[in-house]
């Protein structure tokens, strides 16, 4: 007999003067400007992201947004209308790595606000060529060969844009597959700070993570 795997998602109860009021979790999430990206980047999944992003600007502009990324990458179209939302917003987006950014979900994190990148202390962080395929034609083949080495051209200058590393360093770093732990990523420029919970300190979520207050940190190496 197996299992299936069910979609399930947490409720929760709050009470106030009005009585007992139940939001799903991402309702309550978003509600302290947290906006979670948990799973592969496509269509649907990019229009529900930016949604959130432009309520959240309407709520309030100049408050920061926490976007959460654990994101094996997606369709690049998709993870692109993302970013352009993000650069786009007044507030700053505040991206944190948990699990794993890979693909489109390391543009994403590293597109956050400079001085706001964080990554959890055994999250992996990804890099690789843009992947693309095409059948028919020669001459419809060719056209798909120079679109996705345009869309290649894009990431990696978004990349150097946003970690100030050469354009020759990040070609060759994508050429392959190219994995970098917290601490290297750091050093990369991809984020800016490993976030970790000190000895009798709480880490803070949320705005506090983005505004004044930030997460407690756990940083190795040398300071940027």
């Amino acid at each position: 007999m197996s299992i299936q795997p069910v979609n399930v998602i947490p409720m929760v109860i709050e009470s106030g003067a009005r009585g007992e009021r139940a939001f799903d979790i991402y309702s309550l999430l978003l509600r302290e400007r947290i906006v979670m990206l948990g799973m592969p980047i496509n269509d649907q999944i990019a229009n529900v992201v930016i949604a959130q992003l432009l309520y959240l600007e309407r709520e309030d502009p100049d408050k920061d947004i926490s976007l959460y990324i654990h994101c094996p990458g997606g369709i690049v179209s998709a993870g692109l209308a993302i970013y352009d939302t993000m650069q786009l917003i007044r507030p700053d987006v505040s991206t944190i790595c948990v699990g794993l950014a890979a693909s489109m979900g390391t543009i994403l994190l590293c597109a956050g606000a400079k001085g706001k990148r964080y990554a959890l202390p055994n999250c992996t962080i990804h890099l690789h060529q843009a992947i693309g395929g095409a059948q028919g034609y020669a001459s419809d083949v060719e056209i798909a060969a120079r679109e996705i080495v345009r869309v290649q051209e894009v990431l990696r200058n978004i990349l150097v844009k946003h970690t100030g590393q050469p354009m020759e360093k990040i070609s060759h770093d994508t050429d392959r597959d190219f994995y970098l732990d917290p601490e290297q990523a750091v050093d990369y420029g991809l984020v800016d700070d490993v976030l970790g919970k000190p000895a009798g300190e709480t880490a803070k979520t949320g705005e506090a993570a983005a505004a004044g207050s930030k997460p407690a940190k756990k940083r190795t190496g040398a300071d940027k």
